[in-house]
């Protein structure tokens, strides 16, 4: 289009739209994003004539939306596609009141980036703003459905008669995209609304108005800010004395240690200090190996005794555990039954004749049937053929009866004829029907009714978004089968098991996903259950539960542990905890109620994911024979006194040569190595050898950790820890007596943290020193601190030795700082107390206590803990430093975080261990070189960060000589010291041998009593 060409005027209402076809006319555009779009060519009906607005009703308006001038760049306005007249709406369902105005309010284009105010700028050519160059009748057409049967607002400021060059009276036409309407109506309803841009500021909320009322300023004026139409905000009112809530935006996190935000509510698991780790291994052959039995996944698995079943598919491996591991019958359906069908679910059907019981097996097929079998021979007894419309998927055994249901939720009972001897027959007994949920993923008899639980059927728990399973529990001896819907108290993952435990038959334990057990108790008149608590026992899921012995609850989890729950205490116990089947999900645990009568054993199999069999012990007699045998330890040892001194202490980077000036730095070495006289063992442990604020270099440090020469220390950053360890060296050879002489057993660094370990000369000609060895575990790693290699500074330095017959292990810790960050130190110390593979196995296995084998922390019978374990005192500062001016220790140590977390918390792993009394001020913080408190700006409160703390089987064969501090002024904590008097014992192997034979003796006449309760509670819960 050449460029000066004027617009024709708009034709007259009663001109026809044939005329519309006519030849191109130039169109004026006024901005390059106001262009109109080209639209498909159709008659149109007579538009109306468009009135101008008057240029003084256009200035009296409000303005529109503010569009800065600056920018260059113009969107570009996608064309829309061709759709049918039928997928637009008319403007009042499409269109928000935001974008209806009335015909007089000045609107300016969402894409226009001018001044309202400035002149347009007019392009020469129109090829050099649009790619596309459409027709007048396009712009005409255009125009017209964006009016339909409504006048069109008027136009922006900038399209002002005079400032303009196109002198028609009549503005140009709005810009619209391109339309598939046909008729003004549908084009005036198929306009969209544009987008804005996100940098705009959006005007306020203009109600819609008539188009026929005319509207003043003062009418549509904005409102100021803060005009009364948000409501008020919310206030909170705080009593005298009630903490402050949280804010309701706190800022980010600086990861500051001392300045660590308030905890949430910790979760409290089982105490396993006292767990033993020993398998409670079970065989039926001399060299007590584990038989080598696949399992499948989903498997069926029998067990009787020494007979195991294995049915996967249409095929049955039956088992004599007494011979071999080797199938004694190995059958094929096709071959018994005469067609090839699959197995879903066996159980053992009650006898009368004793000699029957846990050998006549009922079968369920994929295909409905019922079938059973004696398995000393493996010949079919009796059929039942399509017993059920749909897969048979679980069978259960109860008191003279059997329950077999499928997978629709058909449940068929089936009960003796009466009173008599007779036993339930596939042909001759007549099942009752009764219905139950469908697809359950959880189906067991307990306490006489079916309990069930999918995993669809969940409910949100009450004022939370947060969903619980649903357990149906079914009444099915009763007539009309009644039911009842329970839910746990707490929010629980899926349902995996669920199980009764003799010592307290009134309640069930239901496990479920993410480790928690819900409880539930049978109480009530009606003997439906109502949970009453909710605990969290592992970390890990809940893959299966059986209740087995008195007050034991055994769990497996997905880790392929299995635990022994007390569930006597609170919080519960963990007896023994033992790796199943290592890495892989322990999927099922059965209990071998036959196998009472028929070995004289309680036996419990285990299958997990390695597809293996398992079998344990159910009475724990391994354990209950060492406990005994520790009884008599007197009868069968040699004891003889050895001397420990650990001095612990956080340098703060300090170096050994600033150890100068006052002469309780300058003599500080040999003051602690005086404070006992010539020790057998002298432990050293220092925290932050290393400045912890210098980046870079602990970053460096955390990635040279592997790099050690044969003395401990690393190869790369060896400066701090290399100058400590010579000088405590020198300070070991200066101390002592010349002829009484040290070795280095162990030097180890790690992130700050540094040991040196020395013992004498004369231990070790005694050849009594074994099984020496030295590791690290980093605790920091994880949470926020994952992120930032410098705050990576938590962790421990384990190291472990035998003396004659007694095991040590010697902790250097350094746990989370912060004054609130109470949860983090005892995850850090469970973490190193608990770590599952701290050290190879061991080759002597007498040294070490709770049948484990020297590879966890807890396996060692003498455990001495000493660091900066960052515990404070919970109290106010002024209060703090006043009780320290005056002495007044102990009512500070009702305030001390550790004391507080071993007397009330008993899930702190630290309950178990002594520590003697705190006679001393606190070691912390103090100003460098001085005597004062911390001074800085924080303030930080006094407290015992420094500690030790010691733990021993036999608890008089630990005994503390002092208990101290140094006033060492260089850092701001305060080294301290104890020393101890530490009895090593010496087996005497013949006579323990003796003393064993007796305490097993006496195992045999328990076992049958623990054997002889459990049969009764099997009795009385119809399983046997």
């Amino acid at each position: 289009m050449k460029a000066g060409v004027k617009r024709p005027p708009p034709p007259p209402p009663a001109r026809p739209s044939k005329a519309l076809t006519s030849s191109p006319a130039p169109v004026d555009l006024s901005s390059a994003l106001l262009r109109p779009v080209p639209t498909p060519r159709s008659p149109r009906p007579p538009s109306p004539i468009i009135p101008q607005a008057s240029a003084s009703t256009r200035h009296k308006l409000p303005p529109g939306p503010i569009y800065p001038s600056d920018t260059k760049i113009k969107p570009h306005v996608p064309h829309r596609h061709a759709k049918s007249d039928s997928s637009f709406l008319r403007p009042s369902q499409t269109q928000s009141t935001d974008n209806i105005t009335d015909t007089n309010v000045r609107t300016l284009s969402p894409f226009s980036d001018d001044d309202p105010a400035a002149p347009p700028t007019h392009p020469s050519r129109r090829k050099q703003l649009h790619h596309h160059q459409p027709s007048s009748e396009s712009s005409i057409t255009s125009s017209e459905s964006d009016l339909g049967a409504s006048p069109r607002p008027s136009l922006p400021s900038r399209f002002r008669p005079g400032t303009s060059p196109n002198t028609s009276p009549v503005p140009p036409p709005l810009p619209t995209r391109r339309m598939t309407s046909t008729s003004s109506e549908d084009a005036a309803a198929s306009s969209p609304r544009l987008p804005f841009r996100p940098h705009v500021v959006i005007p306020p909320h203009v109600h819609s108005l008539d188009s026929s009322t005319s509207v003043s300023p003062k009418s549509i004026d904005r409102k100021p800010l803060g005009s009364g139409r948000l409501p008020p905000p919310p206030t909170r009112t705080i009593g005298p004395g009630d903490k402050l809530p949280a804010p309701r935006r706190p800022p980010t996190p600086e990861y500051s240690d001392e300045e660590s935000g308030e905890e949430g509510e910790a979760v409290v698991l089982p105490d396993r200090s006292r767990t033993s780790r020993r398998p409670p291994m079970m065989s039926f052959q001399y060299a007590n190996v584990a038989p080598n039995i696949h399992v499948h996944t989903h498997a069926s698995l029998l067990v009787s005794g020494t007979a195991v079943v294995v049915a996967h598919g249409s095929h049955i491996n039956i088992y004599d555990l007494s011979v071999s591991d080797i199938p004694t019958l190995s059958l094929e359906m096709k071959n018994i039954a005469g067609k090839e069908y699959k197995i879903l679910s066996t159980e053992f059907r009650p006898s009368a004749q004793r000699a029957d019981r846990g050998f006549q097996m009922w079968i369920g097929t994929k295909e409905g049937h019922l079938l059973e079998m004696d398995i000393r021979t493996g010949i079919i007894l009796a059929t039942k053929y399509s017993a059920h419309p749909h897969p048979i998927t679980h069978i259960f055994r109860h008191g003279r009866g059997m329950i077999t249901l499928d997978d629709s939720g058909k449940c068929l009972i089936w009960s003796p004829d009466g009173a008599g001897g007779d036993d339930i027959s596939l042909t001759q007994t007549v099942a009752r029907i009764v219905r139950v949920v469908e697809h359950p993923s959880f189906v067991k008899i307990i306490a006489g009714r079916l309990w069930t639980a999918t995993r669809s059927d969940t409910q949100y728990l009450p004022g939370t978004p947060l969903k619980i399973p649903v357990l149906r529990v079914y009444d099915i001896f009763k007539a009309g089968c009644p039911s009842r819907a329970v839910v746990p108290l707490e929010h629980v993952g899926a349902v995996t098991g669920a199980t009764l435990v003799s010592g307290r038959p009134g309640l069930v334990y239901v496990g479920h996903e993410a480790g928690a057990v819900s409880i539930w108790s049978l109480d009530k008149e009606d003997g439906y259950p109502v949970c009453v608590e909710v605990t969290k026992i592992s970390s890990s899921d809940v893959m299966c539960l059986e209740g087995v012995n008195d007050n034991r609850l055994w769990a497996g989890d997905r880790g392929g542990m299995i635990s022994a729950y007390d569930v006597s205490q609170k919080p519960w116990v963990i007896t023994n905890s033992w790796v199943a089947h290592p890495g892989l999900p322990v999927m099922r645990m059965v209990v071998d109620h036959y196998g009472i009568d028929k070995i004289g054993r309680l036996c419990v199999v285990s299958t997990g994911r390695d597809e293996q069999l398992r079998l344990w012990d159910g009475l724990l007699g391994l354990d209950w024979v060492d406990e005994e045998l520790l009884k008599y330890e007197d009868t069968f040892t040699t004891t003889r006194p050895l001397k420990m001194l650990v001095v612990s202490w956080n340098c703060d980077a300090a170096r050994p040569d600033s150890l100068t000036g006052e002469p309780a730095n300058v003599n500080f070495l040999f003051d602690a190595l005086h404070s006992v006289d010539a020790p057998d063992i002298v432990s050293f442990g220092f925290q932050e050898v290393i400045d912890l604020e210098n980046h870079k270099m602990t970053a460096k440090n955390i990635l040279t950790t592997k790099d050690k020469n044969d003395d401990g220390l690393s190869e790369r950053v060896t400066g701090a820890y290399r100058r400590w360890n010579d000088r405590l060296i020198m300070a070991m050879r200066q101390a002592m007596p010349p002829d009484v002489t040290y070795s280095v057993v162990h030097t180890h660094s790690l992130i700050g943290l540094f040991s040196c370990i020395f013992i004498k000369n004369s231990e070790r000609e005694r050849g009594t020193l074994r099984d020496a060895s030295i590791t690290h575990v980093k605790t920091g790693l994880r949470g926020r601190y994952a992120l930032i290699p410098w705050h990576c500074t938590q962790g421990g330095i384990i190291s472990r030795f035998v003396l004659d017959d007694s095991s040590f292990c010697l902790i250097n810790c350094h746990l989370a700082a912060g004054q609130n960050a109470v949860r983090q130190r005892n995850d850090d110390i469970t973490t190193i107390l608990e770590g599952r593979t701290v050290f190879t196995e061991t080759p002597f296995p007498l040294a070490y206590v709770g049948g484990g084998d020297g590879m966890m922390v807890l396996d060692h019978e003498i455990v001495i803990v000493s660091g900066d374990l960052n515990y404070r005192i919970d109290h106010r500062r002024e209060a703090i430093t006043s009780a320290v001016h005056y002495k007044d220790f102990s009512n500070l140590l009702v305030h001390d975080q550790l004391h507080r977390e071993i007397k009330t918390n008993r899930a702190c792993r630290l309950r178990d261990f002594s520590e003697g009394p705190l006679r001393f001020a606190p070691t912390y913080k103090y100003d460098p070189h001085s005597n004062d408190y911390d001074t800085s700006e924080k303030r930080r409160s006094p407290a015992w960060c420094d500690r030790i703390l010691w733990r021993s089987r036999v608890e008089s064969r630990v005994s503390q000589l002092h208990y101290r501090r140094y006033e060492v002024d260089v850092s701001d904590h305060r080294p301290i010291s104890s020393a101890f008097t530490i009895t090593v014992k010496s087996l005497k192997h013949e006579a323990r041998q003796k003393v064993k034979g007796a305490v097993q003796a006496a195992w045999v006449d328990e076992q049958n009593r623990l054997l002889l309760e459990a049969k009764k509670f099997y009795v009385k819960q119809s399983l046997i």
